[in-house]
């Protein structure tokens, strides 16, 4: 398993150093250099066959010591010796087993004999032969025998000749021994069985996988089969922690928000915008009836927490603030106003004189504000209203998105009908992404990487933004004929694309396919905004013409009878929203 058999014969061969052969001859459980340990079978083996499972490529002797070594690592120390006798297969040869103890025990110069009677490569044993020594020499400096640590250092490490920068590190111990030098990262702490351990850790890597089997070897080889299931998951949208060794990991369809849990009915016109905090605790809306709408996440309900008014125009954007302890909506080619989420106040208003204000951002960290005007420039402003900078020129439209990197780096923004804006702040520069059809709205990923970007022509295409800006997927099937659609992305590690609809649905794709997996129904009029909570996979929210916002969650019906059993850890106190009407439901494509 990512080593070399025993049976196979070493790469080259070394020397016993001199006097090494003396202070073994005297060990009767060692002979004269010989290949790497391997024990004949036990009678409890004769006639098993060597290699195990269903297709014959797992050796049984690496699986019983991956096992045996497991059982060592959870603490089963008995039953890792037990295994061993009853099986007849060792997890370490003689040799291997008394090399180990003499570093357990800090007998350096016997263990350094000891590692030349194994069979590895020269570099190796060179290799292992210095963190043994430096150990030691270590450790002596710590007991401040100066003499004996130079001794080492002169006639044990020197001979080596390897990491030469390192001996000259603990040269100069000797005149002064830097607290850095005996404790730093380089290093090991003095005598302990933390630092032994430590050691033995940094050997394990060093040795051949079939001499010291790799500390949690099964641990990984486990991890590595749920992800490779987890990668081949078409749907996969279920959270780490909900994994199960039991059985192999697929994720339906089911796995996907499509029912309405929640209808919320708290705004008097049409919903234009959504978006979830980061945290996933809050949920904001704006609407044509000039509010905005702080709404609660608990115990997976949606609950009303504020409503903003003040606007005099209709509110087209809200930004949640990096901390999300504030909000900032923006009227049409009015005002933004900052609020508080606790107690829903308005801190402060910003405004340009004779220019509206028609989009928001946040600068990282929460202490600046971003917008575009109408007069087709970006301001910055401080908290307190202050302009810092402003770009001019064609740098957005009336009707525009923007968006700020997480570094603070790169505005994003239309500056034309077809074309984006990436504005780099730092190095002064501009690039712009152009497509064959108007734009109607974009997206941002949550790792900056990616562009979600919605066209006239129905159609919303992924931009991948590093290096050289390129198309990577198109999607296709959502109604747009005359309002600005705005689309999302979300589900786990924003695997799931999703886009509001004139035909009243909610449309959801997953990343790498163009045609959708869902059509929502359950909307009365055209759904203009979606947001996926970015903590909880399974809650998708939107809002619609129909003044209405509904609250997507997992199907729990088509969940039960998938695994019944699992029905009960995922209900979670969801409260399904009840509708004598099927088209509430959601509706498979």
């Amino acid at each position: 398993m990512g080593g070399i058999e025993e049976s196979e014969p070493p790469r080259k061969r070394v020397k016993v150093p001199p006097g090494g052969s003396d202070s073994l001859s005297s060990n009767s459980s060692l002979t004269e250099p010989r290949e790497p340990y391997s024990m004949a079978a036990s009678p409890s083996q004769q006639g098993d066959k060597v290699a195990i499972g269903s297709k014959g490529i797992i050796k049984r002797p690496e699986f019983v010591k991956i096992i045996t070594r497991a059982l060592y690592s959870l603490g089963y120390s008995k039953s890792g010796a037990l295994l061993q006798e009853e099986s007849g297969i060792h997890l370490h040869s003689p040799v291997v087993d008394l090399f180990m103890k003499q570093v357990n025990e800090g007998k350096w110069d016997e263990s350094v004999n000891t590692l030349y009677r194994i069979g590895l490569a020269e570099d190796i044993v060179k290799s292992a032969s210095f963190m043994i020594l430096e150990q030691k020499f270590l450790e002596l400096l710590k007991m401040e025998k100066l003499n004996d640590a130079l001794d080492t250092l002169r006639n044990k490490i020197v001979p080596l000749s390897i990491n030469v920068g390192r001996v000259h590190e603990l040269a100069a111990c000797i005149i002064s021994p830097p607290l850095s030098a005996v404790h730093g990262p380089s290093s090991l702490d003095a005598a302990g069985s933390k630092s032994r351990s430590a050691i033995l850790e940094k050997l394990q890597k060093l040795f051949p996988a079939a001499l010291m089997i790799p500390e949690k070897r099964l641990e990984q080889l486990v991890e590595q089969a749920l992800d490779v299931q987890r990668d081949a998951c078409a749907y996969h949208n279920t959270l780490d922690s909900e994994l199960s060794l039991y059985t192999d990991h697929h994720c339906g369809t089911n796995r996907i928000p499509s029912q309405t849990l929640q209808v919320l009915e708290a705004h008097s016109d049409e919903v234009w915008f959504l978006q979830f905090s980061h945290n996933g605790k809050y949920l904001a809306s704006s609407s044509k009836d000039r509010s905005a709408i702080i709404w609660e996440v608990k115990d997976n309900e949606v609950r009303l927490k504020h409503k903003l008014t003040g606007h005099q125009r209709e509110v087209s954007f809200v930004s949640w603030s990096p901390d999300d302890q504030q909000l900032l909506t923006c009227g049409v080619e009015e005002n933004i106003r900052r609020w508080d989420v606790n107690s829903g106040e308005c801190r402060h208003v910003y405004e340009k004189a004779g220019v509206g204000l028609i989009s928001c951002g946040w600068l990282p960290g929460g202490q600046g504000v971003f917008s575009g005007l109408a007069d087709k420039s970006i301001c910055l402003w401080d908290l307190d209203g202050r302009e810092l900078e402003c770009w001019k020129g064609q740098r957005t439209l009336k009707i525009s998105d923007l968006a700020i990197t997480n570094d603070g780096k790169r505005i994003i923004t239309m500056c034309r009908e077809n074309a984006i804006l990436l504005l780099d702040r730092e190095a002064k520069c501009e690039r712009v992404i152009r497509e064959n059809q108007m734009i109607t709205s974009f997206s941002l990923s949550k790792d900056n990487k990616f562009l979600l970007v919605n066209l006239l022509n129905q159609e919303i295409h992924l931009w991948r933004l590093g290096g050289d800006p390129e198309v990577v997927s198109r999607y296709r099937g959502h109604k747009r004929t005359r309002f600005v659609i705005r689309s999302c992305f979300g589900g786990l590690e924003q695997a799931f694309i999703s886009s509001g609809s004139e035909d009243s649905k909610v449309y959801v794709w997953h990343r790498d396919t163009p045609d959708p997996l869902f059509a929502l129904a359950g909307h009365s009029g055209a759904v203009n905004c979606v947001s996926w909570n970015p903590t909880d996979p399974y809650m998708l929210a939107s809002g619609s013409d129909d003044y209405t916002i509904r609250i997507w969650g997992l199907d729990r019906v088509k969940l039960k009878n998938r695994d019944e059993d699992d029905d009960n850890n995922h209900q979670n106190g969801i409260n399904h929203h009840s509708n004598s009407n099927s088209n509430s439901n959601s509706n498979g494509v």
